[in-house]
This record gives structure tokens, sequence and C-alpha cells, in this order.
């Protein structure tokens, strides 16, 4: 699916600022982690192609209803430029902000496709409904960096990264133009 609402900016704006804060207290409570078990890690995708874990945040909370959120785009201005990727890899950590603290996370996992240029997101949510409300916000931050028409996204509701992760199921690839 790919993304077509537009929220208003100050909606964006307001719903960042919100998770910023919350952000904040999860990290002052120690219920935000960035476990590195995965790091290296390569998932298959639905579209034949693999995407590397290269960084996880995770919250102190379980799904009730679970959720997985694939995210997927290209940086705009990066090309094919190794160095730029391996400093927006590196860099990426200050985006956890934009996305921790919405009603809902528990944990995103940081993939890429170095032969494509193919950035994802794999999160785990807490029900659709907030994984759509955070997705529509995201898309118009990332819409400032990235390539035009490349941002998507695919929410899969009742399945969790553990059937990804032990292969029961491919990543679900959305659509990029």
């Amino acid at each position: 699916m790919t993304v077509d609402a537009t929220p208003h900016l100050s909606d964006v704006c307001l719903a960042v600022v919100r998770s910023a804060a919350s952000t904040a207290r999860l990290l002052v409570r120690g219920a935000l982690t960035t476990p590195r078990a995965l790091v290296g890690t390569v998932l298959r995708d639905a579209d034949g192609g693999g995407s590397t874990v290269f960084r996880e945040t995770r919250a102190a909370r379980r799904a009730a209803d679970r959720v997985l959120l694939v995210v997927a785009f290209r940086l705009r201005w990066v090309g094919n430029r190794r160095w730029a990727h391996a400093v927006f890899r590196t860099t990426c950590v200050v985006n956890t902000p934009l996305f921790a603290g919405f009603p809902g996370f528990v944990s995103k996992l940081w993939l890429t496709d170095r032969s494509t240029g193919v950035y994802r997101g794999l999160y785990e949510w807490d029900g659709a409904s907030a994984a759509k409300a955070y997705v529509l916000r995201l898309a118009q931050v990332l819409r400032l960096v990235t390539v035009p028409g490349s941002v998507s996204y695919a929410v899969v509701e009742g399945v969790d990264r553990a059937e990804v992760l032990a292969d029961r199921i491919q990543l679900p690839a959305p659509s990029l133009r």
C-alpha cells in the first residue's frame, strides 16, 4: 500500500513532539533498549532480495493486538555512495524520538538492502490503527529526505516478527515506485 493520506503539518509536528516526550520518559525509566543480537541478520524479502538488520530499538512492552508494519524508502541525494549510506546508518539513531514514543510502538528492526539502496523498518506494533496513524505521520517526515514516490508501507495483522525471524514468512514487500 502506498502512502496517500496526508495529515496536516500541525498534526505531524504535534505527534512528533509528543513522541519525543514519551521517548524521553521511556529512556529515563530504562524502558527503551538497543539490543545487538540481531544485528547482521539477513531477512528474506517477498520481492526475492534480502535486507540486513543494522540496528534494533525495543520498548519494554508487549503487543496485545500484534501487527507488523514494514516501511520502505530510498534516500534522496545518497545514490550508490557507500560513505553516505554508512553515515545514514550510523546517525539514524537520532531518529528514535520520531517513532519510539508513539502509542503502540513495541520494536523496530532497522534494515538495509545494500544492493538496491532500499531501507526498511520492520516494526512490531500494538494495533493496526495505531500503526497506520504512525506511518501516515512518518511519511510526511520521510518525504523530506527520500526519492519522490519511494515511501511505502505494509501493515500485516496477527503476525509478529518472530515469524519473520524464524523464516516462516517472508518480509512483506511494500510496493516501491
